[in-house]
């Protein structure tokens, strides 16, 4: 007999499968991100109605075939229900769970990576800084996760870590005021959206959400990001198009 395992996991997609189940794709703390089936999932009366929607954070009780999971039973304790009522949250919400579909990997425990997921969903939720931001910081955490960060803590051209004002999508990081010229596509960054940019590579999950910033450094920020993404995603996300 199959023994069952319990994960701990939040959904990350659900698609119908035959005539009343559905197939999930879950990150998990323990193994990464895997694919499970449940059974009955879209009869209105089964167990699994609630829980096998996206958002849904808990224990996914399972036993392991082949190539995917069967689901025998859910204790689902966060469902994050006030950002089913906010068509804004959700596309937010939509786009950090394919974010975290694209770099997560079977087998590989995600750990850091499901906090940062249930951190970015509860700043949302509480609502007590922009939206625009919590994208930032969880696109740049999500890739220091990934150890695809850019270098924004020395210079990329001679390594020094003094007068940082100039970021290059082509160098990769950061570069002093003697290097901005060894590429041509720098941008000048204000200070504080470099301390930024350190702050949030370089801190705990827990202290992420806790800052403002101003109009510019944010327009900076959307910069940096959007250019790093487009460089170094092999994908366009469908739920980043919604965000406009």
């Amino acid at each position: 007999m199959v023994a069952q395992i319990t994960l701990t996991g939040m959904v990350l997609s659900a698609a119908p499968v035959g005539d009343y189940d559905k197939r999930l794709v879950i990150l998990t703390r323990e193994r990464g991100k895997i694919t499970a089936f449940a059974k009955g999932a879209r009869r209105p009366n089964s167990q699994y109605v609630a829980g096998s929607r996206p958002f849904s954070f808990g224990e996914f009780i399972l036993y392991q075939g082949r190539e995917a999971y069967t689901l025998t039973g859910m204790n689902i304790t966060n469902y994050f229900e006030d950002m089913a009522l906010n068509l804004d949250k959700v596309y937010y919400g939509m786009y950090f769970l394919e974010l975290a579909g694209y770099f997560g990997r079977e087998g590989v425990e995600a750990k850091d990576m499901l906090n940062l997921l249930y951190a970015s969903f509860t700043a949302i939720n509480k609502d007590k800084i922009p939206h625009k931001l919590i994208k930032c910081i969880f696109e740049l955490k999500i890739f220091a996760l990934n150890g695809e960060y850019p270098d924004v803590f020395c210079c990329q051209g001679c390594g020094r870590s003094e007068e940082l004002t100039y970021f290059s999508i082509s160098a990769d990081g950061v570069l002093c005021h003697s290097c901005k010229d060894i590429k041509k596509d720098g941008i000048l960054l204000n200070s504080s959206t470099l301390y930024t940019l350190q702050y949030i590579i370089s801190s705990p999950i827990g202290r992420l959400y806790t800052f403002k910033v101003s109009d510019e450094v944010m327009t900076e920020l959307s910069m940096v990001m959007s250019r790093w993404i487009a460089v170094h995603c092999d994908r366009e996300f469908k739920s980043l198009e919604l965000l406009g």
